[in-house]
């Protein structure tokens, strides 16, 4: 059982790592003074999509790996990726405000479906 909350908690850091990319700026990380590091905070407000993308992506790598331990290969994967996608379309309704459609929700709620019996018809 403990499998699959590291895969819930992968799949957390996974959509988190997503928004991260959104928010990244290599163009203003490039324009950042080293001095005003020290002395400003605006550049650490720059910075913060690169700490949270290398933070959730190190988190994501080491929980899904953790999964693989009690978990095949191309379950954890396909369940991995599932709920990464689900949570991404969360956010993206509820905090980023996006237009959905009853389609976008039936074939989410299709691919939840998919993923509880691949976790209830697995081995582990």
């Amino acid at each position: 059982m403990i499998y699959w909350l590291y895969i819930v908690i992968a799949a957390v850091f996974e959509a988190c790592w997503i928004y991260s990319l959104k928010f990244l700026s290599m163009k203003a990380i490039g324009n950042i003074q080293i001095g005003s590091l020290l002395s400003d905070i605006t550049p650490w407000k720059t910075l913060l999509p690169l700490i949270g993308y290398i933070a959730f992506g190190l988190s994501n790598i080491y929980f899904f790996s953790m999964a693989m331990k009690g978990i095949p290969a191309s379950t954890a994967f396909a369940v991995w990726m599932g709920l990464a996608l689900i949570f991404s379309k969360t956010l993206d309704i509820f905090i980023f405000n996006e237009a959905y459609n009853a389609q976008q929700i039936l074939f989410t709620g299709v691919l939840l479906v998919g993923i509880i019996g691949l976790k209830y018809y697995s081995k582990s």
